[in-house]
C-alpha cells in the first residue's frame, strides 16, 4: 500500500503532467471530431468518387459501426499490453487509416479506410481515459483534468463541422482525412516523453466469440437497412440479413453468461435504469446522426451553402446541446428525476424535428432551421447529461469501467443504425416521389431537387418518432430519483473496460 501511495504521489508530482492531459485530450479530440469533420466534406467526396446516394451512409456508419462495436475489445486490449502502449498504437493505426482514406480512389477504399479508423479508434479512446485516471490521482485535480478532458471531447463535434467546412473549401475533402496524421504524430510523439504507463492484468482474456458474435450482428442488421434501399424491405436477401443479425446478437447474449471473461457482463444492463439509460441514448441518437447527414446535403445541394457556411449554419446546434448539458441538466440533476429531465428533453428535440419536415427547396435558415436546430440542442443536452450520470451512478469499481463504455457504445451503434435506417428511407421515399411527379421533362431539375428534400422530410419524420420513442423508454425504464432525495449514490470516474 505504501508503495503504491508513493508511486502516485511522485506520479502527481510530475510537473509535465499538464501537458500529458494536452497529449490524451489531443488525441481524443482527434476521435471525436472524426465522426462529424466527414459529413461537411461527404457531398464533395460522393462526387469525387461516384458513390451512389443509397451507399453514401457507409462514409460514416463504417466508422461509428466499428468503433461502438470494438469499444469494449479496446478495453480488454488495453488491459493485457499495457495502456500506453495500445495509446500508441492506436494513434499510429488511426493516422495510417486517416492516411489511406484521405489516398482514396474508389468508394470501398474510402468504406474500408473509415471502418480501419473505427477499430483504431476503439483501441485508442479506452487508453486515453485510463491513462488519464492514473496520471491524476488527486481527486481536486483529477475533478480538473476530466473538466478540461470533457470539455474538449464535448467540443469536438463543433470543431469537427468548422475545420471539415474550411478544410474542403480551402483545400479539398480529402485533407478532412489527412489533417489526422500530423494530429497523430505529435500525439505519438508527446505520449512516448510524458506519459506513463499503467501495470497490464495478468488474468485479462479477450473474449473473441463475443467479438464475432457482437459484431457480425450488428454489421448485419446495418447491412440490411444499406440494402433496404436498392432491393426493397421484402427482398430475401434483406430478410435474410436482419434474421441473420437478429440471430447472432441473441447468441452473443447468451455466449455472455458462459464466457470466462465477457464483453458485457449482462449483470450490467439487469440493473433497470442502466438499461433505460442505454436504450434512451441509443434511441435519441438514431435520429440524430440521420439529421446530420441529410442537413449538410440539405445546406449545400439544396441551399447552395459552401461547406464553411454549412459547418458555420451547424454551430447553433452544438451549442444549444452544452447549454443544456450544463446549463440546465447539470444545475436541475440534483433536485429532480432523471426523467423529469430526459422525458421533455426528448420531445424537445422531437419538436424540433418536426418543424424540419416542413422545409423546402426555397426555406430560410433563419426562420425554418435555426430555430428548430436550437430545440434539437438543447433537448439533446437535457438527455445526454443525465444518461451519463444516471448510467454509471452507484456502479462497483469493477464494472465502472465496462459501463462507461457500454454507454459511448450505444451511442455509436445508435448512430450507425440510425445513418443507415434514415438514408434508406430518405433515398427510397425521394426516388418514389420523383417518378410519380416526373411529368414534364423540362421540369426534371426542380422536381428532381422537390424529391430529394421530400425524401429527406419522410425520414425526418421517422427520426421524430424514433425521439418520442427515446423520451417514452426514458419515462417509463428510468426510476431513479433525484441524488438529494433517494439513496445516496457516488458516480464512479468514468474508466475503460477493467
Amino acid at each position: 500500500m505504501t508503495v503504491t501511495r508513493t508511486g502516485e504521489q511522485a506520479r502527481d508530482a510530475d510537473p509535465r503532467r499538464w501537458w500529458g492531459l494536452v497529449i490524451i485530450a489531443l488525441a481524443q479530440l482527434m476521435v471525436v471530431l472524426d465522426a462529424t469533420i466527414v459529413n461537411i466534406a461527404l457531398p464533395s467526396a460522393q462526387e469525387d468518387l461516384g458513390i451512389s446516394d443509397g451507399n453514401r451512409q457507409w462514409v460514416i456508419t463504417a466508422y461509428t459501426l466499428a468503433f461502438g462495436g470494438l469499444l469494449l475489445l479496446g478495453g480488454r486490449i488495453a488491459d493485457l499490453v499495457g495502456r500506453k502502449r495500445t495509446f500508441v498504437i492506436g494513434l499510429v493505426g488511426f493516422a495510417a487509416a486517416s492516411a489511406l482514406g484521405g489516398a482514396a480512389t474508389t468508394a470501398g477504399m474510402l468504406f474500408g479506410a473509415r471502418a480501419l479508423q473505427g477499430v483504431f479508434a476503439a483501441v485508442l479512446a479506452p487508453s486515453a481515459l485510463s491513462l488519464l485516471t492514473t496520471t491524476f490521482t488527486d481527486p481536486k485535480e483529477r475533478g480538473k483534468a476530466f473538466g478540461i478532458y470533457g470539455a474538449l471531447a464535448g467540443s469536438g463535434s463543433a470543431i469537427g463541422f468548422i475545420v471539415g467546412g474550411l478544410l474542403t473549401e480551402y483545400l479539398d475533402w480529402r485533407w478532412c482525412l489527412y489533417v489526422n496524421v500530423p494530429i497523430a504524430v505529435i500525439a505519438v510523439f508527446g505520449a512516448l516523453a510524458l506519459l506513463h504507463d499503467s501495470p497490464t492484468q495478468p488474468g485479462a482474456r479477450l473474449d473473441v466469440p463475443g467479438v464475432l458474435l457482437g459484431c457480425g450482428g450488428l454489421v448485419a442488421i446495418v447491412y440490411g437497412f444499406a440494402e433496404a434501399e436498392p432491393r426493397g424491405w421484402t427482398d430475401p436477401m434483406v430478410l435474410t440479413l436482419f434474421v441473420a443479425g437478429i440471430a447472432l446478437l441473441v447468441t452473443f447474449v447468451w455466449w455472455q453468461t458462459r464466457a470466462p471473461m465477457p464483453l458485457l457482463p449482462l449483470h450490467i444492463i439487469r440493473e433497470r435504469n442502466r438499461a433505460g439509460c442505454f436504450l434512451t441514448m441509443a434511441l435519441a441518437v438514431i435520429g440524430m446522426f440521420g439529421l446530420f447527414l441529410f442537413m449538410t446535403y440539405y445546406l449545400q445541394v439544396i441551399l447552395d451553402y459552401s461547406p464553411v457556411m454549412t459547418g458555420l449554419a451547424f454551430l447553433p446546434l452544438t451549442a444549444a446541446i452544452i447549454i443544456g448539458s450544463t446549463q440546465i441538466a447539470a444545475r436541475l440533476l440534483d433536485h429532480v428525476a432523471p426523467r423529469v429531465l430526459m422525458g421533455p428533453g426528448a420531445l424537445l428535440a422531437a419538436i424540433g424535428m418536426v418543424l424540419l419536415t416542413r422545409l423546402t427547396v426555397h426555406s430560410s435558415y433563419a426562420s425554418d432551421i435555426l430555430p428548430a436546430l436550437i430545440l434539437m440542442g438543447l433537448g439533446m443536452g437535457l438527455i445526454f447529461m443525465p444518461v451519463f450520470a444516471t448510467a454509471t451512478a452507484g456502479v462497483a469499481p469493477q464494472d465502472s469501467g465496462v459501463t462507461s463504455a457500454t454507454v459511448n457504445t450505444s451511442q455509436q451503434v445508435g448512430g450507425s443504425i440510425g445513418t443507415a435506417l434514415l438514408n434508406t428511407v430518405a433515398t427510397t421515399s425521394s426516388a418514389a416521389y420523383i417518378t410519380a411527379h416526373l411529368t414534364d421533362p423540362a421540369r426534371r431539375a426542380l422536381v428532381t431537387k422537390e424529391g430529394v428534400v421530400h425524401g429527406y422530410t419522410v425520414a425526418i419524420w421517422w427520426a421524430a418518432a424514433i425521439m418520442l420513442l427515446a423520451g417514452v423508454v426514458a419515462t417509463l425504464m428510468v426510476t431513479a430519483k433525484a441524488p438529494r432525495h433517494g439513496t445516496p449514490q457516488q458516480t464512479p470516474t468514468p474508466e475503460p473496460v477493467a
